[in-house]
């Protein structure tokens, strides 16, 4: 099996109080799963997260300079303007 070139930064929200999650992975359903087993100690008691938006870096260290960004002011702002329709539905 080939191995992904990409690093993903993804945005999950809880269904338990509606907050972001804002990380970075090679392998996006893998991570996605380990967060809704209660495996990722960060959002262990905030499950059900749902995927809700997600973007593609071609390295790590851009995906890590994305992921910090998201989880500034600025990024909340940007991702809750991006995802506009899908927040309003």
């Amino acid at each position: 099996m080939k191995k992904s070139n990409y690093f993903y930064v993804y945005v999950l929200q809880s269904t338990i109080d509606n907050q972001f999650y804002v990380g970075y992975s090679i392998n996006i359903q893998k991570r996605v799963d380990e967060h809704n087993r209660g495996r990722v100690k960060a959002t262990k008691y905030r499950k059900t997260l749902n995927l809700v938006y997600w973007e593609g870096c071609l390295n790590q260290k851009d995906a890590i300079k994305r992921e910090k960004y998201l989880k500034t002011a600025w990024g909340k702002r940007y991702i809750k303007n991006r995802i506009t329709n899908y927040l309003t539905g």
